[in-house]
């Protein structure tokens, strides 16, 4: 019997992922035959991964970033369900497939998540869709050109987005104001304006409102 490779695409657009899932299925592997599932929702994938742990677990998770439309304000992000795949199962292979090329994004993929690819979408056909199966299962990992320029920036950076950073960035997306976020962030009031400014900076709108703030970062993908 042929070994079946068992894949998961977790991705807020069902045409996407379905166009994942009907690409690889139909194409030709030399050692084995492709299973793709699909998911289009944080806890859709979540449900997936955690029903695979009693039977059959996947070889390789796909992973789009954003999960939730700007309009859900939901902070969870495929960068957290990798977290909970690497907590979860660890020996699956994870790959981010995304329209974010950002360099201080994927860095902070890569700090939290350690993938085994990463994809730009403006980059993704069907070649470089089976080539990425077929190096992740063997000697991963894959990254698109962009993806790789992106992850080769990061080698001069030393600015993190962190976990905190990412909490202010959500509380400001949301309205809250910097003084109410103590109640929230266990931070002082100190910290979380100096975390602001190093992001205003970093992120270039050093001299702009907070607004300009929230859109640089909507625009990286951190929101």
């Amino acid at each position: 019997m042929e070994k079946i490779v068992k894949i998961l695409t977790v991705d807020d657009h069902r045409m996407t992922a379905l166009g994942y899932k009907y690409i690889l299925e139909d194409a030709t592997f030399d050692d084995y035959e492709v299973m793709v599932d699909v998911a289009t929702s944080y806890e859709e994938g979540q449900k997936k991964i955690e029903n695979s742990l009693r039977s059959m677990k996947y070889d390789i998770i796909l992973l789009d970033i954003q999960l939730f439309p700007m309009e859900a304000k939901d902070p969870r992000t495929g960068e957290d369900l990798g977290k909970l795949v690497r907590k979860l199962v660890p020996e699956t292979k994870v790959v981010f497939m995304s329209s974010f090329s950002d360099s201080y994004r994927i860095n902070s993929i890569c700090q939290a998540v350690n993938p085994d690819g990463y994809m730009v979408k403006s980059e993704i056909d069907e070649p470089s869709l089976v080539d990425m199966v077929k190096t992740v299962m063997t000697k991963p990992p894959y990254y698109t050109h962009l993806a790789l320029v992106a992850a080769r920036k990061n080698i001069a950076q030393t600015f993190k987005v962190d976990e905190y950073d990412r909490a202010i960035l959500y509380e400001l997306s949301k309205g809250t104001k910097t003084k109410d976020m103590t109640h929230v962030i266990p931070l002082s009031l100190a910290t979380i304006d100096n975390r602001k400014r190093a992001l205003k900076s970093n992120f270039g709108v050093q001299d702009k409102n907070d607004l300009a703030l929230i859109d640089e970062a909507r625009n990286r993908g951190f929101i």
